[in-house]
């Protein structure tokens, strides 16, 4: 039980501080929004803070969320434990009670008479043991008893605590809730400006354009991290406990990330609205909103983060210099240094920092390289 408090309370410790910096960062974010000149924001520049702030919004409900789910646990461990406890507490006080009331209905005699009245002096010998062990016995059980109310008393008032921090969970679970909604009314009113302003458009794609940029940086930095070397070690053991290929052996049979039609694809894309030409580093595929995104091959998770105009992205580590790319996705299933399986969920379907409704925007990079994911992928029937 002793163990099972420490792991808890530790967790609950770790998730505190991960909360309190979602906060600090939300809190930097809006900040850094309110010094900016609300007439040189563009309704581009607009619709992307507000993605960045549901991004970190949806991500803190997601952390509350599942410390909620483990207050919770914790009670109704707490509660079988107490009641488990107090079950063996009865049935110790009963066994006491019935010892005494025996005791009564036949006479009680001192000790020493009892020793005294023995017509030998073995059977004087063999009650002093038999007394000694029953006194043995009683202080036992006494100790039983003390040691029961003392552990029911603690768990009762951890429970109390519990019972308050996932209580405190829930009204900071449903302001955010509330604060998400607000932001998506907003977002909605932003989108129809943007789509009837082809200058709001162009901006915006200069947006998602300054998002490639950025997620270049972002694999430059994973490539040249030291850290690569144990997650190229901590991949070449998954492989082998799993049996399965290295990345490179696997062009055209890697299974696709989510249900869907390719809506862009690799490349060069022509936009007729604004007759311009843009590139595609991977590519979008159109699904149902909430279905779910699956890691394509098993790796360590390297990055969580939000991109400009490419929403909320995880980031994977196959090995061999080989990573994935997943945007525009929400509820993430995982975190940064967590070891994936191919097939595995890592998040679901969303339009974070889409402004088209929820798809998958994908990415495969191979030796510092985009490369075409459609011929990664295996062919759809």
């Amino acid at each position: 039980m002793q163990t099972s408090q420490r792991d808890y309370n530790e967790e609950l410790r770790y998730q505190n501080e991960a909360i309190n910096a979602m906060k600090k960062e939300m809190d930097d974010l809006r900040t850094k929004i309110r010094k900016t000149n609300t007439k040189e924001v563009t309704t581009a520049k607009r619709i992307t803070n507000l993605d960045e702030e549901i991004a970190l919004v949806s991500k803190l409900i997601q952390s509350l969320k599942n410390e909620e789910q483990k207050t919770k646990n914790r009670v109704q461990i707490l509660e079988k434990e107490i009641k488990s406890k107090e079950e063996e507490l009865e049935l110790l006080k009963l066994r006491y009670e019935q010892r005494v009331v025996n005791t009564y209905m036949r006479g009680r005699l001192s000790n020493l008479e009892k020793v005294l009245s023995s017509t030998s002096w073995r059977q004087a010998v063999y009650r002093t043991q038999y007394l000694k062990v029953i006194s043995e016995i009683e202080q036992e059980m006494t100790k039983q008893i003390e040691s029961l109310l003392i552990q029911i008393s603690k768990q009762k008032l951890e429970l109390e605590s519990v019972l308050r921090n996932n209580l405190a969970l829930k009204r900071e679970k449903r302001k955010q809730m509330s604060s998400l909604r607000k932001m998506r009314i907003k977002r909605k009113k932003e989108l129809t400006r943007i789509r009837q302003d082809k200058n709001a458009l162009a901006n915006y794609i200069q947006e998602k354009s300054a998002g490639i940029k950025q997620l270049e940086g972002i694999i430059k930095k994973v490539l040249e991290d030291k850290a690569r070397f144990e997650r190229e070690e901590r991949i070449r053991q998954q492989q082998e406990t799993l049996q399965t290929k290295s990345f490179n052996t696997l062009r055209g049979q890697l299974p696709w990330p989510a249900s869907g039609r390719v809506i862009s694809k690799f490349g060069k894309q022509w936009n007729a609205k604004l007759k311009t030409t843009t590139d595609n580093p991977g590519i979008d595929i159109k699904g149902k909103p909430g279905s779910a995104i699956r890691s394509v091959l098993n790796g360590v998770v390297t990055t969580i983060t939000y991109i400009r105009g490419y929403g909320t992205t995880v980031i994977i580590d196959h090995g061999g210099g080989f990573y994935t790319v997943y945007s525009h996705v929400t509820n993430i299933q995982t975190h940064v240094d967590s070891e994936v399986r191919s097939g595995d969920v890592i998040a679901y379907m969303g339009d974070s920092g889409s402004i088209n409704g929820s798809k998958l925007h994908f990415e495969i990079w191979g030796k510092g390289q985009k490369l075409n994911p459609e011929k990664w992928l295996a062919k759809q029937q």
